[in-house]
């Protein structure tokens, strides 16, 4: 397995000029966010035959469903952020029929504001012209009938796989990085995280592909500054 066959699967999936979805998941840091953004950036200038090369491809995570604090404290599970049941699946896969619906001049995604730590409703503007689009997220192939849903509208998913040593590292790191006290971030990974990653863990051998996460670094990919899994502080596993 090579990159660039990965690249060119997921250019595959538009055949026919079609819209389709690819969705990419994995534990907590994993580096589904790293894969998404590499394959925009090799994907982007170098659309199929035939499609405009203007924005044919675009990158919709589900961190813009996680339920807002406020709802989590209503509910009691604001210490389970990230746990699959403080998501809106129901949404999220709305979300993903209307863009393989593709019946809209532009769709608008919510996106996730790292600096309040909440969902943001209309941050992700996707056109008509985005033939596929990239979604990640660490439950999509989760044996749940809301969780379903959102896969029955993804043409394929990838699993990122990496050992889970390295992985841990990059989450404590990373919720440092976002404000948590060292002893607090490795509270957290070790617990509510640990706990997330073994569910998506069972998942596995669901996935379509299973992508192992050394291979995006053989090509270079950056450190996952952005933190895309939705593992800021107060947040488990998104």
């Amino acid at each position: 397995m090579t990159f660039a066959a990965l690249v060119e699967r997921a250019r595959a999936l538009t055949a026919g000029r079609r819209r389709a979805v690819l969705g990419i998941t994995g534990a907590p840091a994993a580096g589904k966010s790293t894969l998404a953004e590499q394959l925009l950036a090799a994907l982007a200038p170098a659309p199929p035959p035939g499609l405009p090369a203007h924005r044919w491809v675009a990158h919709v995570p589900m961190d813009g469903f996680h339920l807002a604090d406020r709802e989590l404290d209503r509910l009691g599970l604001r210490d389970r952020k990230g746990a699959p049941d403080t998501f809106d699946p129901l949404g999220y896969a709305a979300l993903l029929r209307r863009l393989r619906d593709d019946a809209d001049d532009v769709v608008y995604a919510p996106g996730f504001e790292r600096v309040l730590e909440q969902p943001l409703a209309g941050a992700i503007a996707v056109p008509s012209s985005a033939r596929l689009i990239l979604t990640e997220g660490n439950y999509l192939l989760l044996d749940d009938p809301r969780w379903a849903r959102a896969r029955a509208q993804v043409d394929e998913v990838w699993f990122v796989e990496m050992p889970r040593a390295e992985r841990l590292r990059r989450l404590i790191e990373r919720h440092v990085r976002f404000g948590k006290a060292e002893q607090a971030a490795v509270a957290w990974a070790t617990g509510p995280d640990e706990h997330n990653a073994a569910l998506i863990a069972a998942t596995r051998d669901r996935a379509d592909l299973v992508v192992p996460a050394e291979l995006m670094r053989r090509v270079g990919a950056p450190p996952d500054q952005a933190g895309h899994d939705g593992t800021g502080p107060g947040v488990a596993s998104s």
